[in-house]
């Protein structure tokens, strides 16, 4: 369709609004969670018992929060964007988990799923052009 043809000369804008989009959506998901204390923190931690993982849950919900709160931001500056991708599916992946592991399937875990699937993919894509660190 004409009217779509030019759109494909942008790829780096695409990748900029996906990055934005999903940047932003990362601190709002995430402030809560860094902002809510050791409590809840040790709350989050509790979920890396899905990998055996028992110890140093407050630090481990601290990840967790840091990660989509402050990894969030970063996202949408492009700063040491392929770490932060690489943390974000690590999180989502014990999201996932957590999830299957509390009697959910497929239907409760789809959300943790799709967005640690798009985290995958921007981490082979990289930020583009229009980030902090230039691709």
């Amino acid at each position: 369709m004409a009217l779509f043809s030019k759109l494909g000369s942008y790829p780096n804008f695409g990748l900029f609004i996906m990055r934005a989009g999903l940047g932003v959506m990362m601190i709002v998901h995430g402030l809560p969670k860094l902002t809510g204390g050791p409590e809840k923190w040790e709350g989050l931690g509790h979920s890396m018992g899905v990998l055996h993982i028992h110890f140093f849950p407050v630090f481990w919900g601290f990840m967790c929060a840091a990660t989509e709160a402050i990894g969030g931001l970063f996202c949408v500056l492009g700063l040491w964007f392929r770490v932060v991708c690489l943390l974000m599916i690590v999180n989502f992946v014990v999201a996932s988990l957590t999830q299957f592991g509390s009697g959910g399937g497929i239907q409760e875990a789809a959300h943790a799923i799709e967005l640690g699937i798009a985290f995958a993919g921007l981490l082979f894509l990289g930020p583009g052009t229009y980030s902090v660190d230039k691709g």
